[in-house]
């Protein structure tokens, strides 16, 4: 490769390396697996080392990995957060070895898993957790204290009052606690995340810590960082010394005299990570001893006492028996691959996903065909290529019509998924009644997820009017409930019947529809009839609505399944008018944008008062904005206001504004 071509690989790798990292760090939203960013920051190390000019400050083989975001307070970490050297074959384990026997004798190594999560820094004063951190880029990280606290695993007060200690852990996800949460997502119709890593990652830095606190993390310590009132000699007896205080360490770590066995420990650890409750990414081999590493130091990127074996995507060829379409709580119809079992990973393998048609076109996967697979992440299965095609299959296609309840599905446009939108559909059943009865929506208060779904499990809900049949006889005969809670949840629902017509809306899930949509179409038409008699130029008339919200509504209110349903609904005696009602229009026309923390109210408070005087809020800011309520921490909208020469607002203004709506 010439200079020339190399410079423009290596920009195109530095681009494409620098966004993958962003989506893994900063926006907990991996597009990648992690063998093919390896590969390709390996083939990038490569051109800089032959041509060492086009090396850059910027180049992500120049830093420990991911950006401090904004979100949290930052923290500089005394001692540095390094990464670590990865190594993909045996000869390069050997090779470094090698490296550290020439520069110190005798050397003993340490082997342990390398757990797959997010790296935090722990820190204790007199035996009391005072702070911890995540790794950040090394250098600085982010104060997530009180997210850390919620982990069980981390002992707030250890076993012994040393001066001071860091620690450093890694904080995961187990399996299970993953695929339960996966579940929950989907039921609620949330986007689950991709894999227990991203979802450790995203669950640590919420800003709320009762969030964090339901993901149920747990932490693997593996290293103290800095240490007063001890004196250690070896990582080993650090790791010995960790689980005295009361850490909970690396689940298992061996020391050998011979690298050959230390070797042999990575081929065991590689053989039955499929059987691990917890996702690990590869395993670590150390120095043991601190005066050795001492001496081998480290460079700008890694300690050149520890390597990172990074174990490969075990892949399998099997034949795609048949494929299998399941309807998800939010109306996607999901392929999956049937397959002829075949173990990977540590398990068997009969299914694997296919996730969209783009996905099987692009492969061009048909049943009967040879294929590929293996575990991505090495927890969910996948098709990674077709080996060959069976000689009477044909491209597969996905059915036109929702195999649970057969209305027509349909996919829009930019949209990799095929939907069926019936509000009637019995695969969407339990995720549509309780978005029915949430809070913002018909609010039936006690009406909960729990009782909901044993409800449907029994047969007495099939559909959201059927909760306005119930008896207290059938509530009451639900385990743990008492005759008086079966009472107050009736009373609930009958109170539930006087809700305004927004609120119907937005309960019933129409596509694109949100909280705000839904007021504005039920203030323009005034009641349901006029909304299903209505066609899409009407509709597309609300100020605000787009030609997707438009096709949206109209497509849902010309469905039969939907007319049943608000014939229903009206029999039940479920308010079909509008009751918001705007006497007072001093905001008509007038589009407002609310950043920052504002001293009195809450963002909904302040909509609610906006809407009130028929005024619109918005989330971005743009030409069209009339006024920006400006509140503490006011961020980039706060910026771009001022630069587009916006009208900006603080609390004391707006109430002026309001008068006494206000007060």
């Amino acid at each position: 490769m010439d200079f020339e071509k190399a410079s423009l690989r290596a920009k195109e790798l530095r681009d494409t390396l620098n966004y993958y990292s962003k989506k893994y760090y900063v926006d907990d939203d991996p597009v990648v697996e992690d063998d093919v960013y390896d590969k390709l920051q390996r083939e990038l190390a490569d051109i800089e080392n032959n041509f060492p000019s086009l090396k850059t400050p910027d180049s992500p083989t120049q830093r420990v990995g991911g950006t401090v975001d904004n979100r949290f307070d930052p923290v500089v970490h005394t001692v540095r957060m390094e990464s670590l050297q990865d190594a993909f074959s045996e000869e390069e384990l050997f090779s470094f070895a090698e490296r550290v026997n020439s520069a110190v004798d005798n050397a003993e190594f340490v082997v342990e898993p390398k757990i797959d999560g997010l790296s935090v820094s722990l820190e204790y004063e007199n035996g009391v957790f005072i702070r911890g951190s995540t790794r950040g880029d090394g250098d600085v990280g982010e104060d997530v204290t009180e997210n850390l606290k919620t982990i069980r695993a981390i002992p707030l007060r250890l076993s012994r009052e040393l001066p001071f200690i860091e620690v450093r852990g890694e904080v995961y996800m187990p399996h299970d606690v993953f695929f339960k949460l996966s579940e929950e997502q989907e039921l609620k119709g949330e986007m689950p995340f991709k894999n227990p890593r991203n979802a450790a990652a995203g669950s640590l830095r919420q800003k709320s810590p009762a969030v964090t606190a339901k993901r149920r993390l747990s932490i693997f310590v593996f290293n103290i960082q800095r240490v007063e009132g001890e004196t250690l000699s070896g990582h080993k007896e650090s790791l010995d010394f960790l689980k005295e205080l009361g850490f909970k360490t690396v689940p298992f770590y061996n020391k050998y005299s011979s690298f050959s066995d230390a070797v042999k420990e990575v081929r065991r650890i590689g053989e039955i990570r499929g059987t691990l409750p917890f996702d690990i990414d590869g395993a670590v081999i150390k120095t043991n001893s601190f005066a050795q590493r001492a001496v081998l130091g480290s460079t700008s990127k890694f300690p050149k006492w520890a390597v990172a074996f990074k174990y490969p995507p075990e892949e399998k060829e099997t034949k795609l028996s048949d494929i299998e379409i399941t309807v998800g709580r939010t109306g996607v119809l999901t392929p999956t691959a049937i397959l002829d079992p075949v173990n990977l990973a540590g398990s068997t393998v009969g299914r694997a996903t296919l996730h969209n048609q783009d996905y099987i076109t692009e492969k061009d996967i048909r049943i009967g065909d040879i294929i590929k697979v293996r575990k991505a992440g090495d927890i969910i299965p996948e098709i990674i290529s077709v080996v060959s095609h069976d000689p009477s299959g044909t491209p597969y296609l996905i059915p036109s019509v929702c195999p649970s309840c057969g209305a027509a599905v349909i996919r829009e446009e930019g949209e990799a998924a095929v939907r069926c939108v019936n509000p009637e559909c019995p695969a969407q059943l339990l995720r549509n009644i309780i978005h029915f009865c949430s809070r913002d929506t018909m609010d039936i208060e006690g009406l909960g997820e729990a009782i909901l779904k044993s409800l449907v499990e029994n047969g007495m809900i099939n559909n959201p009017a059927d909760i306005y049949s119930l008896t207290p006889s059938q509530i009451s005969s639900l385990d743990g409930l008492a005759d008086k809670s079966a009472e107050n949840l009736i009373n609930a629902i009958e109170g539930s019947k006087k809700n305004s017509l927004s609120k119907l809306l937005f309960a019933l899930g129409i596509r694109h529809i949100g909280e705000k949509a839904a007021k504005l179409l039920a203030v323009r038409f005034g009641d349901i009839d006029s909304i299903i008699n209505a066609s899409v130029e009407d509709i597309l008339s609300i100020d605000g609505f787009g030609e997707v919200m438009a096709k949206s509504v109209f497509d849902f209110f010309s469905m039969p399944q939907t007319i049943d349903l608000i014939s229903r609904l009206k029999d039940a005696g479920v308010n079909m008018k509008t009751l918001e009602e705007v006497s007072d229009t001093r905001f008509s026309g007038k589009v407002f944008v609310l950043t920052g923390t504002l001293p009195t109210y809450g963002r909904a408070e302040a909509t609610k008062i906006i809407e009130s005087f028929g005024g619109k809020t918005s989330s971005s800011v743009s030409k069209k904005t009339d006024f920006v309520l400006a509140g503490e921490d006011a961020g980039s909208k706060l910026t771009k206001a001022q630069s587009l020469g916006i009208t900006v607002i603080d609390e004391n203004e707006f109430k002026k504004m309001c008068g006494d709506k206000t007060e």
